[in-house]
Formats: C-alpha cells, sequence, structure tokens
C-alpha cells in the first residue's frame, strides 16, 4: 500500500526525534558514569535521594508547562533515572560501553570546527556569496512571499551574523522578493550566533525560544522587528518548504549537530581531569 507523502514525512520526522532521544541518553549515561568516577574517588554515595526527588518535582513542573502531564514527565525522568543507575556503579575497572565513541564519531571529530574556515571564507569573493544566499533563500521562501506572509517586515533590513565564521549577510523584503543587500549594510535587527545554532534554527532541529534562551543565539537592534520576523518564519509550515532544500538542510545541521559533538568529546577526553588511579575512559 502506498502511503501519502504526508504520512512518510511525519513518519520520518518522528524517526529523527526517535533517533535524538536515543543519542540523549546515551549522552547522559556516559556523564553519569564520570560522575560517579569522581564521586567514587571522594568517598561519595552514589545516588542522592534528595538530588533525585527535586528532579522529579521539577519534570512535574516543566511538564505541566509545556503541555506534557506530569504523572507522564514523572515516569520517563524516573525511566531514565532507573536506566542510568548502573553507569553509577560499575564494577572495578569496567568501562562503559556508550563511553566508546563509534566509527561515525571518530571520523566526526577529526573534522575542524567552522571558525577554523574563517581564514578561507573571508577570501571568497562576497558577491557570487551573496547572489547564492539571495538564490537559496528565494526558493525556500518563495511560497509564503508570493503569499503575502512576509509584507509585514516589507522594507525593513534584518541581518544573520555567523559570528565563529566571521559571516554576515543582510537582507531586505521588497514587492514580495527577498534581496540580500551589501553585507556591512546596516540593519534594524541583527541575528547572531555560531554558524551550527545558526543552521540547527533554520532546519528546525531545534526551536527558536530554546537556542535564545540558552544564549546560543542573540538578538540585537530592533528586538520588536526581529520577534516579528522570527513569529513570521516560526508560522511557515515545514512541509510547505521545498522538498530538496529541506532535506538538504536537514541533513547539514544534522551534521554539523553530530561533527560538533565529536569535536568536543574529543577535546573533553584529551583533557579528562580523572583523578590518578581510576581507569581513564579511552
Amino acid at each position: 500500500m502506498t502511503l501519502p507523502r504526508g504520512v512518510r514525512l511525519l513518519r520520518t520526522r518522528i524517526d529523527l526525534l526517535d533517533a535524538t532521544m536515543r543519542r540523549l541518553l546515551r549522552r547522559r549515561r556516559s556523564l553519569v558514569f564520570r560522575l560517579g568516577r569522581i564521586k567514587r574517588a571522594h568517598g561519595l554515595p552514589p545516588t542522592d535521594a534528595e538530588r533525585e526527588q527535586a528532579m522529579l518535582r521539577r519534570a512535574e513542573a516543566d511538564g505541566a508547562r509545556i503541555g506534557l502531564a506530569p504523572d507522564l514527565a514523572r515516569d520517563l525522568l524516573e525511566t531514565c533515572l532507573r536506566l542510568c543507575r548502573s553507569a553509577l556503579e560499575p564494577s572495578d575497572g569496567t568501562v562503559m560501553p556508550e563511553l566508546r565513541p563509534t566509527a561515525r564519531e571518530r571520523l566526526l571529530a577529526l573534522l575542524p570546527p567552522p571558525a577554523r574556515l574563517a581564514p578561507l571564507l573571508s577570501r571568497l569573493p562576497s558577491a557570487p556569496l551573496a547572489r547564492l544566499a539571495e538564490r537559496a533563500l528565494g526558493q525556500t521562501l518563495s511560497a509564503p512571499l508570493a503569499e503575502g506572509e512576509l509584507d509585514p517586515i516589507e522594507g525593513r533590513t534584518l541581518a544573520i551574523e555567523a559570528v565563529d565564521v566571521g559571516l554576515r549577510i543582510a537582507v531586505v523584503v521588497r514587492e514580495r522578493r527577498l534581496r540580500v543587500v551589501e553585507a556591512d549594510s546596516p540593519a534594524e535587527a541583527t541575528i547572531r550566533g555560531n554558524l551550527t545554532d545558526l543552521m540547527r534554527l533554520a532546519a528546525r532541529v531545534e526551536d527558536a525560544d530554546t537556542l535564545f534562551f540558552h544564549r546560543a543565539l542573540q538578538l540585537t537592534g530592533d528586538v520588536e522587528l526581529g520577534l516579528t520576523a522570527r513569529n513570521l518564519l516560526d508560522r511557515l509550515t515545514w512541509e510547505r518548504l521545498p522538498l530538496g532544500p529541506r532535506i538538504l538542510l536537514h541533513r547539514a545541521a544534522r551534521l554539523a549537530e553530530a561533527a560538533r559533538s565529536a569535536y568536543r568529546a574529543r577535546r573533553r577526553n584529551a583533557h579528562d581531569d580523572t583523578p590518578p588511579g581510576l581507569p581513564r575512559t579511552p
């Protein structure tokens, strides 16, 4: 039976979320394992009942705030705590399998962070980059532009800065078309962040509220204009965007996010401050 396209797309998004949850659980177990080693080195008990109860109360409150049943939020955290407790008290010399990087992670860890590309990007001519950005953004937002959904920011200049690679793009909506203007043009509002976090925002890998709350992104200038633009884009249905650019952007954002995590894990392990006498994590 051939499934409707909408069903296939939503199932793909569900599968991606499931994979993300598995990676988060894997990462949590790794952190708990490291915590257990430090606790043993300082003679501390492996578990803290008071802290766990505070975590469960916080889970219930967070669940209620985001529309998740408090008891379900509590059950999810209790399941997570139970799965991670075994990492707190492994047998002597045990190395949790989750701490061993996969072949993909080892390969991704070799990729340089985007900041290393800044000197190269600074030598590229700006005009071709501007045309490429204008074409990509214009195609991606062609439907909402044609239907006038971005009319409220007509004639207003916004800038996007990838601070780690030294790139800045200034855009303006004119006559229902998106134009990229001179990079050094004054902007009424600017969104700043690292390239990876900007890609996560554009690909809907992470929501804007979370990125701004954690200061991964910053909004400067006319805050009202910036929020208006963000709200307009948030209301766009992801499935309305062209399939090709959507898949490419999502995969690129996921790859950049995975590469950053692998690179940070490699650096963290290289500078591991494990007390002497304890087994070192490979």
